[in-house]
């Protein structure tokens, strides 16, 4: 039988009795437990980057999929793809039951509709060369379980990040990452424990897959988009660094391709 560990009671009890210190001191214990959740997934978080590369390198894409906290995780990580690595938002794509409404406000009944999570990869026109990743703490969210049956259905690689073994989500998934953070500080709150290890997982697979596709030089992010002051500074010192110009002749240099990578690749085709 399909236990829901996310479900089941808090280690902790009492907790309107206890001081804001005890509080914070018995968050932060349980919090520590989740990077080690995270390790112990690793072999499956690597198989599913090492199967999205390749796809990707054919122009494939990534779609996240989840409901309330796990699809806004999902929306979070896309949507920082385009500034940190300087590629369209088509690439990696965060999709929420919902909507964009659900970013901020609940929408009603909307996770539980078993039919729309597929709709929304057909009207993103999705293919075999793509791959869904369903989040959801509970692993039993009918919003994201249908998309992944239908998408494995037609052939697309299927993945999944759930905080319950064996669910109905894993099911469904070629490449099933459980991260088992144990029940939540406030039973059932699985923004907590279960929302902070999704979000590092989701960092792990994007950011290998970014720099596996060659968005990364050393350590550097040299295809960030200049979108704001700070930005163009990084960019010139890391010119600085490469080239060994002048600050200001680095910046010019810059400004004028748009990106680290092209302006150092621009500078060194004219040596």
């Amino acid at each position: 039988m399909f236990t829901k560990i996310t479900e089941q009671s808090s280690l902790y009890n009492d907790l309107e009795k206890k001081s804001v210190l005890e509080l914070l001191q018995d968050i932060n214990a349980e919090d520590q437990k989740v990077a080690l959740a995270t390790r112990e997934a690793i072999p499956q978080i690597e198989k599913l980057v090492s199967l999205i590369i390749p796809r990707m390198e054919k122009g494939g894409r990534l779609f996240y999929m989840g409901a309330g906290t796990s699809g806004r995780l999902g929306v979070l990580d896309a949507s920082e793809i385009p500034p940190t690595f300087g590629m369209p938002p088509t690439l990696i794509v965060g999709l929420i039951a919902g909507g964009d409404t659900a970013l901020r406000n609940p929408v009603e009944n909307a996770e539980d509709d078993a039919e729309r999570g597929w709709q929304e990869l057909v009207e993103h026109d999705i293919n075999e060369n793509d791959t869904v990743v369903g989040i959801a703490a509970s692993g039993t969210t009918p919003y994201v379980v249908g998309a992944l049956r239908e998408a494995r259905r037609h052939g697309i690689l299927t993945g999944c990040i759930t905080s319950n073994p064996d669910s109905p989500m894993a099911a469904e998934s070629d490449v099933a990452i459980e991260m088992i953070v144990g029940p939540e500080f406030v039973t059932g709150s699985s923004r907590m424990k279960s929302g902070t290890g999704q979000k590092m997982i989701l960092n792990m697979i994007s950011t290998a897959v970014m720099i596996k596709l060659g968005r990364v030089k050393g350590n550097r992010m040299v295809n960030m988009q200049l979108s704001n002051i700070k930005l163009v500074d990084r960019g010139t010192r890391m010119i600085v660094d490469e080239l060994g110009l002048p600050y200001d002749e680095a910046k010019a240099l810059l400004l004028q391709h748009g990106s680290v990578k092209k302006a150092v690749d621009a500078y060194r085709s004219r040596m």
